[in-house]
């Protein structure tokens, strides 16, 4: 049987009773609870003005928040990340396989935010992933789109003055698809200058644009 946490109202309640002086064996079978539960309730949740309602639930929230990053990314579970990565598994693949091989649940985003962890610190794991980290999406049109757009160059290329905004000439694209997939428009803005440049696209040309 899994523990249930106690809830604010039940929490409340406790706290009343104990400063009341009512029995912890009392105060379980009127909450329906195990006497265990609310000892140990009271042990972790208890703080230097004794065991107050709202302090216990915010400890207690703040316990179940931290609680899967320490326990379930483990030095073992990385490694298993790392080869399967190296398998040119995705993190939807791997998260699925590791609670068949190892019993444990994992959100791929965790997945995800430990490779980009990686990467701040200067390590190469968002290179094995297919989509350099980005979600997966259906694509549409036809072979051109699925490959990619040609002699693509990666935004870490991107020369330094062009991040820094500091001259004139350098262009970002962006793609807004109108209702129902009717139509696009292309934009184009100026890092430094802010100018914006904005071209219609046809509706057949809308369907390629949507492949990106």
């Amino acid at each position: 049987m899994s523990y249930k946490h106690l809830s604010l109202e039940e929490r409340h309640y406790l706290e009343l009773e104990q400063k009341a002086g009512t029995s912890i064996n009392k105060i379980a079978k009127k909450l329906c609870r195990h006497v265990s539960t609310l000892s140990r309730e009271l042990k972790r949740n208890t703080g230097k003005r004794g065991y107050r309602n709202r302090q216990a639930n915010e400890l207690a929230q703040k316990r179940l928040k931290e609680k899967p990053k320490s326990i379930k990314l483990t030095v073992e579970v990385k490694i298993y990340i790392d080869e399967h990565l190296t398998k040119d598994w995705s993190p939807e693949q791997i998260v699925g396989r590791l609670k068949d091989d190892m019993s444990i649940s994992l959100h791929h985003e965790t997945v995800y935010q430990y490779i980009l962890k990686d990467k701040k610190s200067g390590g190469e794991l968002y290179k094995l992933l297919r989509h350099q980290g980005k979600p997966y999406r259906k694509r549409y049109g036809n072979q051109h789109s699925r490959n990619g757009i040609p002699n693509r160059i990666d935004i870490d290329q991107r020369p330094e003055a062009a991040n820094k905004r500091e001259r004139v000439g350098d262009w970002e694209l962006d793609t807004i698809i109108g209702k129902a997939h009717k139509g696009a428009i292309v934009t184009m803005d100026d890092r430094k200058s802010k100018v914006r440049l904005a071209l219609p696209v046809s509706q057949k040309k809308a369907s390629l644009v949507r492949g990106y």
